[in-house]
Protein backbone atom coordinates (compact mmCIF):
# COMPACT_ATOMS: atom_id res chain seq x y z
CA UNK A 1 0.00 0.00 0.00
CA UNK A 2 1.38 3.49 -1.13
CA UNK A 3 0.50 6.19 2.16
CA UNK A 4 0.89 9.81 1.28
CA UNK A 5 0.54 13.43 2.86
CA UNK A 6 -1.15 15.89 0.68
CA UNK A 7 -2.79 19.14 0.83
CA UNK A 8 -6.31 20.03 -0.69
CA UNK A 9 -7.89 23.69 -1.14
CA UNK A 10 -5.96 24.28 1.80
CA UNK A 11 -6.53 21.16 4.25
CA UNK A 12 -3.72 18.90 4.85
CA UNK A 13 -4.74 15.75 4.73
CA UNK A 14 -3.09 11.70 4.16
CA UNK A 15 -4.42 9.00 2.40
CA UNK A 16 -3.33 5.63 0.44
CA UNK A 17 -3.08 5.88 -3.31
CA UNK A 18 -5.15 3.51 -5.25
CA UNK A 19 -4.59 3.95 -8.85
CA UNK A 20 -4.54 7.67 -10.15
CA UNK A 21 -6.49 8.44 -6.91
CA UNK A 22 -6.58 8.92 -3.46
CA UNK A 23 -8.83 7.63 -0.44
CA UNK A 24 -8.41 9.56 2.34
CA UNK A 25 -7.80 8.00 5.61
CA UNK A 26 -8.07 10.71 7.88
CA UNK A 27 -11.12 10.06 9.36
CA UNK A 28 -10.52 6.22 9.93
CA UNK A 29 -8.96 6.25 13.26
CA UNK A 30 -9.93 8.56 16.41
CA UNK A 31 -7.74 11.57 17.19
CA UNK A 32 -5.29 10.58 13.83
CA UNK A 33 -4.96 13.76 11.46
CA UNK A 34 -1.34 13.01 10.15
CA UNK A 35 -0.06 9.86 8.29
CA UNK A 36 2.38 10.37 11.51
CA UNK A 37 -0.13 9.81 14.14
CA UNK A 38 -1.42 6.85 11.42
CA UNK A 39 1.70 5.24 12.21
CA UNK A 40 2.04 5.69 15.82
CA UNK A 41 -1.26 4.41 15.94
CA UNK A 42 -0.59 1.26 14.05
CA UNK A 43 -2.65 2.27 10.82
CA UNK A 44 0.25 1.44 8.71
CA UNK A 45 -0.60 -2.21 9.77
CA UNK A 46 -4.00 -2.22 8.98
CA UNK A 47 -4.33 -0.01 5.86
CA UNK A 48 -5.78 -1.97 2.91
CA UNK A 49 -8.33 -2.94 5.33
CA UNK A 50 -8.92 0.42 5.95
CA UNK A 51 -9.22 1.08 2.14
CA UNK A 52 -11.84 -1.59 1.36
CA UNK A 53 -14.88 -0.12 0.34
CA UNK A 54 -14.04 3.41 0.31
CA UNK A 55 -13.69 5.33 -2.86
CA UNK A 56 -10.99 7.50 -4.01
CA UNK A 57 -11.97 11.06 -3.25
CA UNK A 58 -9.45 12.60 -5.05
CA UNK A 59 -6.86 12.68 -7.92
CA UNK A 60 -3.25 12.67 -7.23
CA UNK A 61 -2.97 15.57 -9.85
CA UNK A 62 -5.86 17.31 -7.88
CA UNK A 63 -3.40 17.74 -4.73
CA UNK A 64 -0.29 19.28 -3.14
CA UNK A 65 2.02 16.82 -2.06
CA UNK A 66 3.82 16.87 1.20
CA UNK A 67 6.31 15.77 2.56
CA UNK A 68 5.56 12.18 3.33
CA UNK A 69 6.32 12.35 7.02
CA UNK A 70 5.51 15.87 7.58
CA UNK A 71 7.09 16.90 10.87
CA UNK A 72 9.14 13.85 12.18
CA UNK A 73 10.68 13.87 15.39
CA UNK A 74 13.91 13.07 14.19
CA UNK A 75 15.18 12.86 10.26
CA UNK A 76 18.69 10.72 11.09
CA UNK A 77 20.81 10.46 7.88
CA UNK A 78 24.01 8.20 7.19
CA UNK A 79 26.85 9.83 5.72
CA UNK A 80 29.29 8.07 2.91
CA UNK A 81 27.16 4.90 3.15
CA UNK A 82 28.16 3.37 -0.33
CA UNK A 83 31.95 2.47 -0.89
CA UNK A 84 31.60 3.90 -4.42
CA UNK A 85 30.18 7.20 -2.95
CA UNK A 86 33.52 6.87 -0.24
CA UNK A 87 36.21 6.50 -2.84
CA UNK A 88 34.68 9.34 -5.06
CA UNK A 89 35.05 11.55 -1.74
CA UNK A 90 38.96 9.91 -1.29
CA UNK A 91 39.44 11.00 -5.09
CA UNK A 92 37.79 14.55 -4.71
CA UNK A 93 40.23 15.03 -1.68
CA UNK A 94 37.77 14.56 1.72
CA UNK A 95 40.58 12.20 3.32
CA UNK A 96 38.37 10.36 5.89
CA UNK A 97 38.76 7.16 6.97
CA UNK A 98 36.03 4.26 6.47
CA UNK A 99 34.06 4.10 9.90
CA UNK A 100 34.10 1.20 12.41
CA UNK A 101 30.45 2.42 13.33
CA UNK A 102 27.76 4.30 10.97
CA UNK A 103 28.66 7.99 10.57
CA UNK A 104 24.92 10.24 11.20
CA UNK A 105 23.83 13.41 11.85
CA UNK A 106 20.43 14.98 11.95
CA UNK A 107 18.05 16.95 9.56
CA UNK A 108 15.41 19.49 11.10
CA UNK A 109 11.90 18.68 9.60
CA UNK A 110 11.71 22.70 8.27
CA UNK A 111 14.42 21.88 5.62
CA UNK A 112 11.84 19.01 3.93
CA UNK A 113 10.20 19.82 0.44
CA UNK A 114 7.84 17.30 -0.98
CA UNK A 115 7.31 15.57 -4.47
CA UNK A 116 6.92 18.35 -7.20
CA UNK A 117 7.84 21.23 -5.09
CA UNK A 118 11.07 22.93 -5.94
CA UNK A 119 14.33 22.20 -3.78
CA UNK A 120 15.40 25.40 -3.31
CA UNK A 121 18.95 26.76 -4.17
CA UNK A 122 20.20 29.11 -1.54
CA UNK A 123 21.50 32.76 -2.45
CA UNK A 124 25.18 32.50 -0.60
CA UNK A 125 26.04 29.49 -2.47
CA UNK A 126 26.46 27.82 -5.98
CA UNK A 127 27.60 24.49 -4.65
CA UNK A 128 23.81 22.93 -4.42
CA UNK A 129 24.51 19.15 -4.45
CA UNK A 130 21.90 15.88 -5.52
CA UNK A 131 21.99 12.59 -3.57
CA UNK A 132 19.98 9.91 -4.19
CA UNK A 133 18.81 8.29 -1.01
CA UNK A 134 16.47 4.93 -0.02
CA UNK A 135 14.15 6.42 3.03
CA UNK A 136 13.10 4.23 6.21
CA UNK A 137 10.27 4.93 8.01
CA UNK A 138 10.02 3.91 11.48
CA UNK A 139 6.53 1.99 12.74
CA UNK A 140 7.24 0.74 16.24
CA UNK A 141 9.70 2.95 18.18
CA UNK A 142 12.10 1.41 20.42
CA UNK A 143 15.28 1.91 22.20
CA UNK A 144 18.64 -0.63 22.17
CA UNK A 145 16.64 -2.55 18.98
CA UNK A 146 19.07 -5.41 18.41
CA UNK A 147 19.82 -5.79 14.53
CA UNK A 148 18.01 -9.11 14.39
CA UNK A 149 14.82 -7.57 15.33
CA UNK A 150 15.29 -4.34 13.13
CA UNK A 151 12.98 -5.06 10.41
CA UNK A 152 9.98 -5.44 12.63
CA UNK A 153 10.30 -1.62 13.60
CA UNK A 154 10.03 -0.40 9.86
CA UNK A 155 6.81 0.91 8.98
CA UNK A 156 7.61 1.12 5.14
CA UNK A 157 10.33 3.05 2.59
CA UNK A 158 10.51 5.87 0.50
CA UNK A 159 12.67 7.90 -1.23
CA UNK A 160 15.33 10.99 -0.39
CA UNK A 161 17.22 13.51 -2.16
CA UNK A 162 19.39 14.83 0.59
CA UNK A 163 20.59 17.56 -1.79
CA UNK A 164 23.40 19.14 0.44
CA UNK A 165 24.94 22.48 0.10
CA UNK A 166 28.71 21.55 0.15
CA UNK A 167 30.95 24.42 0.62
CA UNK A 168 28.73 24.68 3.65
CA UNK A 169 29.05 21.29 4.50
CA UNK A 170 32.93 21.64 4.80
CA UNK A 171 32.54 24.86 6.72
CA UNK A 172 33.36 22.36 9.51
CA UNK A 173 34.13 18.27 10.63
CA UNK A 174 30.20 18.27 11.47
CA UNK A 175 28.97 18.28 8.11
CA UNK A 176 25.03 19.60 8.93
CA UNK A 177 24.99 23.19 8.52
CA UNK A 178 25.30 22.03 4.64
CA UNK A 179 22.51 20.15 5.20
CA UNK A 180 20.14 21.93 6.68
CA UNK A 181 19.37 25.00 4.69
CA UNK A 182 15.21 25.41 4.17
CA UNK A 183 14.01 23.44 1.37
CA UNK A 184 16.87 21.21 0.44
CA UNK A 185 15.51 17.87 1.80
CA UNK A 186 12.97 16.46 -0.76
CA UNK A 187 10.39 13.49 0.55
CA UNK A 188 8.44 11.78 -1.54
CA UNK A 189 6.29 10.84 -3.35
CA UNK A 190 4.73 8.50 -0.41
CA UNK A 191 5.73 5.62 1.44
CA UNK A 192 5.21 2.03 0.39
CA UNK A 193 4.18 0.05 3.45
CA UNK A 194 6.95 -2.78 4.65
CA UNK A 195 4.79 -5.66 3.76
CA UNK A 196 5.41 -4.51 -0.18
CA UNK A 197 8.76 -5.08 -0.04
CA UNK A 198 10.47 -7.82 1.51
CA UNK A 199 13.22 -7.26 4.64
CA UNK A 200 16.28 -7.01 3.01
CA UNK A 201 15.26 -6.82 -0.79
CA UNK A 202 18.20 -5.50 -3.23
CA UNK A 203 16.44 -2.01 -4.45
CA UNK A 204 17.54 -0.13 -7.89
CA UNK A 205 18.51 3.69 -7.31
CA UNK A 206 18.29 6.11 -10.16
CA UNK A 207 19.35 9.63 -9.74
CA UNK A 208 18.62 11.79 -12.82
CA UNK A 209 19.10 15.57 -13.62
CA UNK A 210 17.59 17.05 -16.47
CA UNK A 211 16.92 13.29 -18.03
CA UNK A 212 20.54 12.51 -17.48
CA UNK A 213 21.14 9.64 -15.31
CA UNK A 214 23.91 10.84 -12.82
CA UNK A 215 23.71 7.83 -10.00
CA UNK A 216 22.55 4.61 -11.01
CA UNK A 217 23.45 1.40 -8.31
CA UNK A 218 21.32 -0.10 -5.35
CA UNK A 219 21.21 -0.80 -1.94
CA UNK A 220 23.46 -4.28 -1.80
CA UNK A 221 26.34 -1.79 -1.91
CA UNK A 222 25.18 -0.27 1.75
CA UNK A 223 28.23 -0.26 3.55
CA UNK A 224 26.27 -0.46 6.83
CA UNK A 225 22.59 -2.23 6.55
CA UNK A 226 19.21 -0.74 7.58
CA UNK A 227 19.03 -3.16 10.90
CA UNK A 228 22.70 -1.83 11.21
CA UNK A 229 21.73 1.66 11.23
CA UNK A 230 18.24 1.26 13.44
CA UNK A 231 20.50 -1.04 15.78
CA UNK A 232 23.07 1.78 16.29
CA UNK A 233 20.64 5.20 16.11
CA UNK A 234 18.10 3.38 18.70
CA UNK A 235 21.02 2.87 20.94
CA UNK A 236 21.87 7.00 21.07
CA UNK A 237 17.95 7.72 21.52
CA UNK A 238 14.85 6.13 21.59
CA UNK A 239 13.29 6.29 17.77
CA UNK A 240 9.67 6.86 17.94
CA UNK A 241 7.22 6.04 15.21
CA UNK A 242 7.03 8.25 12.52
CA UNK A 243 10.80 8.90 12.52
CA UNK A 244 13.20 8.68 9.38
CA UNK A 245 16.14 7.04 8.27
CA UNK A 246 17.88 8.28 5.29
CA UNK A 247 20.49 5.45 4.65
CA UNK A 248 23.14 7.32 1.76
CA UNK A 249 23.92 7.92 -1.50
CA UNK A 250 26.05 6.22 -4.02
CA UNK A 251 28.66 7.21 -6.44
CA UNK A 252 27.61 10.20 -8.79
CA UNK A 253 27.09 13.41 -6.56
CA UNK A 254 28.15 16.65 -8.46
CA UNK A 255 31.00 17.27 -6.25
CA UNK A 256 33.18 14.26 -6.83
CA UNK A 257 33.11 15.02 -11.17
CA UNK A 258 35.78 16.94 -12.76
CA UNK A 259 34.86 19.74 -13.21
CA UNK A 260 32.27 19.61 -10.05
CA UNK A 261 29.02 19.90 -11.33
CA UNK A 262 26.15 21.59 -9.38
CA UNK A 263 22.27 22.14 -9.68
CA UNK A 264 21.05 25.29 -10.71
CA UNK A 265 17.75 27.39 -10.96
CA UNK A 266 15.80 25.56 -13.84
CA UNK A 267 16.91 22.64 -13.82
CA UNK A 268 14.73 18.89 -12.81
CA UNK A 269 16.29 16.26 -10.57
CA UNK A 270 14.67 13.21 -10.26
CA UNK A 271 15.37 10.03 -8.10
CA UNK A 272 13.80 6.67 -9.22
CA UNK A 273 13.83 3.51 -6.72
CA UNK A 274 12.19 0.15 -7.61
CA UNK A 275 9.12 -0.49 -6.06
CA UNK A 276 8.59 2.74 -5.27
CA UNK A 277 8.70 5.41 -7.57
CA UNK A 278 10.42 8.40 -8.82
CA UNK A 279 10.67 11.63 -6.43
CA UNK A 280 10.33 14.86 -8.48
CA UNK A 281 12.00 18.32 -8.06
CA UNK A 282 13.00 21.41 -9.96
CA UNK A 283 15.22 23.80 -8.54
CA UNK A 284 14.66 27.48 -7.66
CA UNK A 285 16.72 30.28 -6.55
CA UNK A 286 15.15 30.93 -2.88
CA UNK A 287 15.25 35.21 -4.22
CA UNK A 288 12.58 33.82 -6.53
CA UNK A 289 10.35 31.75 -4.21
CA UNK A 290 10.63 34.48 -1.07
Amino acid sequence: MKLLSFRKDGREAFGAVLDDGIVELTDVLPGVKTLGDYIAAGGWREATHHVEGRPASVRLDEVEYLPVITQPEKIVCAVRNYLDHHNEALAAGLNRELSEFPPIFLRVWRSQVAHNQPIIKPRVSDTLDWEGELAVIIGDGGRDIAEQDAWKHVAGYSIYNDASVREWQFHAKQIASGKNFEGTGAFGPWMVTADEIEPGRVLKLTTRLNGETVQSSDTSFLIFSIPRLIAYASTIFTLTPGDVIVTGTPAGVGFGRKPPRYMKAGDVVEVEIEAIGTLRNEVKDQDAVN
